[in-house]
């Protein structure tokens, strides 16, 4: 990415959700009330930060074995894998991916979650890894749960993991989430429903690979990230494009 000489490809803000959706109430709250502004990249924005392998533990992109104290976690074992890749289709190697997550049960490792689901003494709910020269990166873990919150009455969020993606020549932190096919709860979720375009919403939902699964074991999913131009992954914190 640093070798690229000229601004970042302009995101298509077509496909963005707008700042403010009435049907997902906290954007009441965190929708700007002026006109954005669009401010010329700076150097340290487009050579850096840098990441090494050499930065990462042994359990980092492991999930199930990271947290655990007295035993693996409860939950369906599950190993998701993909690529992240610039506007035209390349790797992007080096680049910090971070993932958070719900347990099985639909319980965050957080004082401010109060959901009912017990948490989990064996599961933390993070890791990271850093892409390979092919872009690839993958990690271990047990499929989230669906979980309620307060947006309307019997709004429920389908299970999904938040991604955070740092590297060179990227403008900031981008931060999305990823769903998981069949779950029937996407089209219901009034979160992923704030992106008006389908087909950017279809592109946040993980396709299920059996042929990157484990036997007897795990299965897996596949979820390939793009940085920016017109099949760009949708990331909730640059609406404003980049």
């Amino acid at each position: 990415m640093s070798e690229q000489p000229f601004e970042f490809f302009q995101r298509d803000r077509s496909q963005q959700p707008p700042a403010f959706t009435p049907d997902y109430k906290s954007t009441t709250l965190r929708s700007p009330r002026l006109a954005l502004w669009s401010l010329q990249n700076s150097l340290s924005e487009v050579t850096g930060p840098v990441f090494g392998q050499d930065e990462l533990g042994p359990l980092d992109n492991d999930l199930i074995l990271n947290y655990a104290k007295n035993g693996e976690p409860i939950g369906e074992r599950t190993v998701v894998h993909g690529r992240v890749l610039d506007e035209n289709g390349r790797p992007v190697p080096g680049a910090l991916v971070e993932v958070w997550q719900a347990n099985a049960g639909g319980r965050y490792r957080h004082k401010n979650d109060t959901y009912l689901a017990p948490i989990d003494p064996n599961f933390g709910g993070c890791g990271r890894m850093v892409t390979d020269a092919d872009g690839s990166y993958r990690f271990r873990t047990v499929k989230p749960g669906a979980y309620p919150f307060r947006n309307f009455v019997n709004s429920w969020r389908p299970a999904h993991i938040h991604f955070s993606l740092s590297g060179s020549g990227f403008a900031q932190r981008l931060i999305t989430q990823m769903y998981f096919e069949g779950d029937p709860l996407i089209p219901k979720d009034a979160i992923l429903n704030t992106i008006p375009d389908p087909a950017a919403r279809r592109r946040l939902i993980a396709a299920l690979d059996l042929n990157h699964s484990i036997p007897l074991d795990s299965l897996a999913y596949r979820f390939d990230i793009v940085l920016r131009g017109k099949r760009a992954t949708v990331f909730e914190n640059k609406l404003e494009g980049n």
